[in-house]
This record gives C-alpha cells, sequence and structure tokens, in this order.
C-alpha cells in the first residue's frame, strides 16, 4: 500500500458499477443517498483461554494475519463463578476494518475464503439486524488462505459483522448481492 494511486479492486467495482447501479434501481436522486459498506468488526470468542493463557496469543496472531490490522484484546466484564471467568480475564479477540482494509477484507472474504467452507450451500439472507447491518459465523478460521494450517495448534470459529449505511434490510440485501455475497436462495 505504498503507492498513494492505489484503490482496491472492490472499491473501484463499487465507485464505477455498484452505486450507479443502485442509485438507479433504488430510484436515488443523490449518490450519496446510496447504500455502502462503513466498518466490518471480525470478532473470535476464546473460551478456552481460561484454562490456558496461550490460547489467546495464538488467536491474536491469527486474527492478526487475516485482518492485517493488530486486534484488541476483549476482557470479561464480570466474573462468572461457573466458568471458571474473573472480571478483566482475556476471553476474545476483535478488529474493526473500515476503508482500503475493509474492501480487501471482503474482496478476500466472497472470491477466496467463502468456497473453501466445507459443505457450504450460502450465506442465510435472513441474518439482517433489521438496520441494515449484516452477520455472520465461521466455524473455522482456516478458510483464510493467510493462515498456515501446520501451525494452528487449534481451529476458531469467528463472527464477522459488516455495517453498512443502508436504512433498510432490503436495501443492505441490494448492496451485498452487487458485492457478489453468496446467499442462499
Amino acid at each position: 500500500m505504498a503507492d498513494a494511486q492505489y484503490i482496491p479492486r472492490l472499491k473501484s467495482q463499487y465507485l464505477e458499477k455498484i452505486r450507479p447501479a443502485l442509485q438507479e434501481r433504488l430510484k436515488y436522486g443523490n449518490t450519496l443517498e446510496v447504500p455502502q459498506l462503513d466498518k466490518v468488526v471480525l470478532n473470535m470468542g476464546v473460551g478456552e483461554a481460561v484454562a490456558d493463557s496461550k490460547k489467546i496469543k495464538s488467536a491474536f496472531e491469527d486474527l492478526q494475519a487475516i485482518a492485517g490490522q493488530k486486534p484488541v484484546i476483549t476482557k470479561a466484564k464480570t466474573s462468572i463463578a461457573t466458568f471458571k471467568v474473573r472480571e478483566n480475564m482475556p476471553i476474545g479477540v476483535k478488529v474493526t476494518l473500515r476503508k482500503d482494509r475493509m474492501y480487501e477484507f471482503i474482496d478476500r472474504l466472497v472470491t477466496v475464503a467463502l468456497p473453501r467452507v466445507r459443505d457450504f450451500r450460502g450465506l442465510n439472507a435472513k441474518s439482517f439486524d433489521g438496520r441494515g447491518n449484516y452477520a455472520m459465523g465461521l466455524k473455522e478460521h482456516l478458510i483464510f488462505p493467510e493462515i498456515d494450517y501446520d501451525k494452528v495448534d487449534q481451529v476458531w470459529g469467528m463472527d464477522i459483522i459488516i455495517c453498512t449505511t443502508a436504512k433498510t434490510d432490503d436495501e443492505a440485501r441490494e448492496l451485498l448481492r452487487e458485492f457478489n455475497f453468496p446467499f442462499a436462495k
């Protein structure tokens, strides 16, 4: 990213093709009204870190490789005796991607990672929150090409939340369809 003129492939596709198509289809007068991607939040819950503190470091490094950005270690807000969790104990890692990194991540997710999911039948088209944001979960983080399969000591699941500026779920669904999200029919 040293080049100042670098624009991610998906971002230029959005600006040149997707935004004008959505503006015409959704009948918006101004291009600023057209929904766009706002941010992507990646989250890994590491419940096993209660017993072994090295697992949080492993999840941290894996998420850093996937996101290309340093994650934040999340800590428990309260103590839960049943799960042997104490207050402020590290229990997960998360990272928020915006702008160019967000477009690059979504490009890798749709074109490389999702086709590598075992028995993939498409994404749930009902996983919108009512405000135009989409949430999905993955059972394995190994589907990302940045993860070296031989060096992984444990397989982690991860949550991916895609936040858009869309006002309704239907607008957000149209936006993500234009980005080639493979929704189940």
